[in-house]
């Protein structure tokens, strides 16, 4: 009894886009790879049925973004606004009222 082979992702997807490209046949696929046709259609099926979630726009794909690191952002882009009005008021004291320009 033979042990079974596992194939990796990226070798499936290359001989399933051969196969979808159609350049060569299953059987002639299977013979340059060592594959039994009915693995390399199994891959090819899978692929077709598949794609349209590369392109789709899954909310998986989207990164989480806790509350805690929310307010971190929100903190980073206030305190910018905060100096700046600081220096502001800082500079009309320093300049005079004549001084502040905006």
């Amino acid at each position: 009894m033979t042990k079974r082979k596992f194939y990796s992702a990226e070798f499936k997807a290359k001989v399933a886009l051969e196969a979808i490209r159609e350049e060569l046949t299953t059987a002639e696929l299977a013979k340059k790879y060592g594959i039994h046709p009915t693995m390399i259609s199994g891959w090819k099926r899978a692929a077709i049925e598949n794609m349209a979630s590369a392109f789709g726009g899954s909310s998986s794909a989207e990164p989480t973004i806790s509350e805690r690191e929310v307010e971190k952002l929100h903190a980073k882009i206030g305190r910018p606004v905060v100096e700046r009005d600081f220096l502001a008021d800082a500079s009309s004291l320093i300049l005079g009222a004549g001084g502040k320009k905006r």
